[in-house]
């Protein structure tokens, strides 16, 4: 379980901090492009992008911090 959530909780804040910097480059930067899905198809979060993005980079690193704290099995 250990492994997996450090592998979940990697991939998140990847794909947060590539929303982030695709967001900064206005574009530009087309890398995981996953982000642009979660951040663009969804109503609530238009003109949001960049702080939908922060938010995802952030549960990444929340879950890397959880991952820590569960015990090897």
């Amino acid at each position: 379980m250990k492994r997996f959530l450090e592998t979940v909780g990697a991939v998140i804040a990847l794909a947060g901090v590539c929303g982030v910097v695709r967001e900064l480059t206005d574009g530009w930067f087309r890398f995981m492009g996953l982000t642009r899905f979660l951040t663009e198809n969804v109503w609530f979060l238009e003109g949001r992008e960049l702080f939908a993005n922060i938010v995802i980079a952030v549960l990444g690193g929340v879950v890397l911090i959880v991952s820590d704290r569960v015990p090897k099995s």
